[in-house]
């Protein structure tokens, strides 16, 4: 590739002639840092994945005053977040559940599918009991509130480095009862019985999306959205669609 711009949203991707990969790589996205350490080379990698420039740059205040840590791209969507990927080459990602053109779970499985091996951290404002398992069955290696964000954020990134997973005492003790075969009753949401696909049908629906907007947003036909929607419907017991919408609604603004 080369000194250069680069087309898209990243730019400036520095690369040592002397050597085959660039030393220090940096996607610049949308009011995102730009880095000039020379000493960078030999830190650890990081991509925040946000839709919300604030949270980004207050966390890269945070990773960047660590010897060994540094943020080396950042993104506020899952079109951003893949071209960084490529871009940036990461050691590990730091990534929201919820973005502005995808539900978080959906993209880390894709950026699983781009790198196997890339250690992802969820951060999300939506506790744990919702998202947590969720966030694990798809690929990610620890989730972390962003209410506790300022005070764990490099313990959690330097266990997972270590190849640790990173949850809480009480996820950990669920997911244990659960392998167990526990029954862990009491505390659990309705919409866990949602798959999470549903889920995301189910919050887009909670957001005042229509079936046409959601197929627009999911890029997938109208039908396929009112199937879901039905069988939404059916696992939380509703008669109506209605129902189902005043529902949605209601649980969206309590999870804000």
């Amino acid at each position: 590739m080369g000194q250069g711009e680069v087309d898209g949203n990243v730019s400036r991707i520095r690369v040592d002639p002397r050597h085959p990969r660039p030393d220090f790589y940096f996607a610049r996205l949308d009011g995102a840092h730009e880095s000039t350490m020379p000493e960078a080379q030999a830190k650890t990698r990081l991509l925040l994945v946000d839709d919300h420039a604030v949270m980004r740059h207050g966390l890269a205040a945070i990773v960047n005053e660590e010897p060994d840590l540094v943020v080396c791209g950042e993104a506020e969507d899952a079109v951003q977040a893949v071209k960084a990927i490529a871009a940036a080459a990461p050691d590990i990602a730091i990534v929201d559940i919820t973005l502005k053109d995808t539900y978080g779970i959906e993209l880390i499985k894709q950026l699983k599918d781009l790198r196997p091996k890339l250690p992802i951290l969820v951060l999300s404002m939506h506790d744990e009991s919702l998202y947590g398992e969720r966030a694990l069955r798809a690929g990610a290696k620890g989730y972390l509130t962003k209410q506790e964000a300022s005070k764990k954020i490099v313990d959690a990134i330097r266990r997972i480095l270590r190849g640790e997973i990173y949850v809480s005492d009480k996820l950990a003790g669920s997911l244990v009862r659960k392998v167990a075969g526990g029954n862990d009753q009491g505390g659990g949401s309705p919409v866990d019985v949602l798959t999470d696909r549903e889920l995301e049908v189910f919050q887009l629906l909670g957001q005042g999306l229509t079936v046409r907007e959601v197929a627009e947003r999911l890029f997938v036909s109208a039908k396929t959205v009112e199937a879901h929607r039905e069988h939404i419907k059916q696992k939380l017991n509703f008669k109506t669609s209605s129902e189902l919408l005043r529902f949605a609604i209601q649980y969206t603004l309590q999870e804000k």
